[in-house]
């Protein structure tokens, strides 16, 4: 689901020309804001960054547009929104929040804006920084439906069940029998425990929209917390016909057949999404994971490939926690270089929420990379002999 809001925030801000940019667009949002006029380059620069971003090969092309019209005019908050959604599609995630907090300073009002920002929050881990953004968003707008919708997944990621629940009956007063809010409450009941009332919710949600993708995801989430694998992999795979462009009921298929150790099977679907989202981190760090057990820690081929994913999330990412837990795992169990492994654990408990449930692995792994003997030095090369060549 994580993906999916990112993807569609990008495709609502191309599907407007210039992203608001227009001169009757721009004069009404003046009026609205109090900005000053924009720069009229600059949006020329914004029209043909949101051009090149359509196009999946010109995405290096789009963020040099994007910038310069930032540059031109930083007051545009429109180039630094599409900006950090083009970023966060990208996985760099870092400076995604850096662009997306600025577009927020600027038009504190728009809901697109609050709700990309918190989901890049969500997507590095910060949870409760997302629901804090989304709850001050909503308190000064009460209609913002998108907005509090993500704010029950952001309370409820962040363990804040009892506010998550009623963050979401207040979008079912507002939008009654709405098949999504219904799903999200699901989660949240799931995440308290009470299955039976999860599995009651998502039917009700499949009664209102039978094709629901978002339903039929959570459907599978309820089966995953009641032991049924196989019967959540059905849900996950109908999730994925409902809506073939979401990554995200591949991700979770993946994750089924990991936690299966169906670890090839798992490659398949990592790489499935990464077909249709290249730099989604997530896959990114799943097909790793799923490349290290199908390797056993005997093919160094497959070891390398798990390694070279991982460094690539964290080149674009280098504070995110599940790729640095992931490459900690690899250093210390596949390549045996507990001292490697440190530093990544080291940073992952840095980095990581209190609530993080790989907090006691990650402790655990650190403490025995600290007892570890270090490998002995390879043995020196023999003297060469008086008149022998070197």
């Amino acid at each position: 689901m994580k993906h999916a809001r990112i993807a569609f925030v990008l495709l609502a801000s191309l599907a407007a020309p210039a992203c608001g940019g227009s001169k009757v667009q721009q004069g009404a949002k003046t009026a609205e804001t109090g900005l000053p006029p924009a720069n009229p380059l600059a949006v020329q620069r914004m029209v043909e960054g949101v051009a090149a971003a359509k196009d999946p090969k010109m995405q290096t092309r789009a963020i040099a547009l994007f910038r310069e019209a930032i540059q031109i005019d930083p007051k545009l908050w429109e180039a630094r929104f599409d900006l950090g959604v083009v970023l966060a599609s990208a996985g760099d995630l870092a400076h995604a929040e850096e662009q997306l907090e600025a577009a927020a300073k600027i038009a504190p009002e728009r809901e697109e804006v609050a709700v990309a920002l918190a989901e890049v929050r969500r997507r590095r881990g910060s949870n409760k920084d997302a629901a804090r953004t989304l709850e001050d968003f909503v308190k000064d707008h009460p209609g913002a439906l998108d907005a509090r919708t993500l704010l029950v997944a952001a309370l409820r990621d962040s363990s804040q069940h009892d506010k998550a629940i009623a963050q979401a009956r207040e979008v079912l007063v507002r939008k009654p029998g709405d098949a999504t809010a219904l799903a999200e409450l699901a989660l949240c009941h799931l995440g308290k425990g009470e299955r039976d009332t999860a599995q009651l919710l998502v039917k009700q949600s499949l009664d209102v929209n039978a094709k629901s993708a978002v339903a039929h995801r959570v459907q599978g989430l309820v089966h995953l917390a009641g032991g049924d694998d196989a019967a959540a992999f059905q849900a996950f795979s109908k999730a994925a016909q409902e809506d073939p462009h979401d990554t995200t009921s591949r991700l979770n298929m993946g994750a089924v057949l990991l936690r299966a150790g169906a670890y090839a099977k798992a490659a398949e679907q990592y790489k499935g999404a990464l077909a249709a989202a290249p730099d989604e981190a997530a896959a990114q760090i799943g097909l790793a994971a799923a490349l290290r057990g199908e390797a056993g820690g005997k093919d160094t081929k497959l070891v390398e490939e798990a390694r070279s994913l991982l460094d690539k999330v964290l080149e674009r990412d280098p504070h995110n926690v599940a790729a640095l837990f992931n490459m900690g795992i690899l250093q210390a169990e596949s390549l045996k270089r507990p001292a490697e492994a440190k530093q990544y654990f080291e940073r992952f408990l840095d980095d990581a929420p209190r609530e993080h449930p790989s907090r006691p692995e990650a402790e655990r792994q650190l403490t025995a990379a600290k007892h570890a003997v270090p490998a002995p030095p390879p043995p020196a090369s023999a003297p060469a002999k008086p008149g022998s060549k070197s």
